[in-house]
């Protein structure tokens, strides 16, 4: 569950979300993913609020997300409700005006003329050099900080535009000293699990998904697709499916927009097919149809529990009770058929065996028993 603490509680912060977390357990969430941390920067800052992912401190708390002690707090109570926490981590840049920035101008990627190279539109960040040793140490003092204070994981950003090499060295240092650690790379290259990642994000079936409604995919087309993923990938892989993250709800739409009448039999397929951990997005769970702006304060209009909330955790309770559908489990695979543009398969481990059909147009019908 991706959570964006800026967006789910009036207060913003660790205190008036923790209110919160009964509710996101008891829809049959086991992983918090949550968006950075980190106090952002003010130099070039876009909007109001400036990117979440500019930060200025990899040791600090946002103050208007609180404290310390209150995201410790935060902390202890995910971890009572039996789920784990893992923080999202900005690797790739600093803001311009970090303390890096200031103390080692020697730690980033520059211009001749001495200003920071600007990747994409992205002016409001300043580039690492990612080859710089020294960094890379002071990089990995600063995700111990984290992990010493219990955090059981990295959503790690843009690793997949990040040299292998450097995640390889980075994560093989500290999976030695911090054994059990989950790692996510936002990414989709085979190498970044050879790289040391549990869970690589699932761009081509996203997009695939987004083009249902449409008719821009069928049966036959996506089950090329599994087949391709399945040659791609270890078996073990982890393949984070979703139907909305934070960067498609703000910038390409809600799921209601880009999947319409779709998004159900879509989100089944995230929840079913092979190698896929799904993930659920703030707003997702009951139904939120509202881009959140990026840049600026953003609340949800509402958290009451309706049909959506309902949608969810019938996935939930069947991804939990069918270890056939656990990326990871070893679990077989068997395509039944794509008559009709209808998806048809079968998933099993020993004596669990689970069925799933899903009709690629319109009415998108979908069945799925065990």
């Amino acid at each position: 569950y991706e959570l964006n603490i800026q967006t789910l509680t009036e207060g913003h912060d660790f205190r008036g979300v923790i209110n919160d977390l009964d509710r996101i357990k008891a829809l049959g969430v086991d992983v918090i993913w949550l968006m950075p941390i980190h106090p952002i920067g003010v130099l070039e800052r876009k909007g109001s609020l400036g990117s979440y992912y500019a930060p200025r401190n990899y040791r600090e708390i946002n103050p208007e997300f609180g404290t310390l002690e209150d995201f410790d707090a935060f902390l202890a109570e995910v971890h009572r409700l039996g789920m784990k926490l893992i923080i999202d981590w900005v690797a790739n840049h600093t803001s311009p005006d970090s303390e890096w920035a200031g103390a080692h101008p020697e730690w980033f990627r520059r211009n001749e003329d001495g200003s920071f190279v600007v990747q994409y539109d992205w002016t409001d960040i300043a580039p690492l050099d990612l080859t710089n040793e020294e960094m890379q140490a002071e990089i990995r003092d600063c995700m111990r900080f984290w992990l010493d204070r219990g955090v059981d994981g990295f959503r790690c950003d843009v690793a997949g535009e990040m040299p292998v090499e450097y995640w390889q060295e980075q994560i093989s240092i500290l999976r030695k000293e911090y054994p059990g650690k989950y790692w996510l790379a936002e990414g989709e290259k085979p190498e970044l699990h050879t790289a040391g990642f549990d869970a690589t994000y699932s761009w081509e079936l996203h997009h695939m998904l987004n083009g249902m409604d449409e008719g821009k995919v069928n049966a036959d087309s996506l089950a090329a697709y599994i087949e391709r993923n399945a040659q791609k990938y270890p078996a073990d892989a982890f393949r984070m499916t979703f139907i909305t993250n934070h960067d498609e709800n703000s910038w390409a739409g809600t799921e209601f927009e880009r999947l319409g009448a779709a998004w159900k039999a879509a989100a089944v397929l995230c929840w079913t097919l092979p190698m896929s951990q799904p993930l659920m997005y703030t707003g997702q769970l009951v139904g939120m149809d509202h881009r959140f702006q990026f840049f600026e304060k953003d609340t949800m209009p509402s958290r009451e529990w309706n049909c959506c909330s309902d949608f969810y955790k019938w996935l939930n309770d069947i991804y939990h009770n069918n270890p056939a559908l656990w990326a990871g489990s070893g679990s077989t695979f068997e395509l039944l058929s794509t008559d009709n543009n209808t998806l048809r398969f079968r998933r099993s481990l020993g004596g669990n065996l689970v069925e799933v059909s899903v009709q690629m147009e319109a009415p998108f019908a979908f069945e799925i028993s065990y």
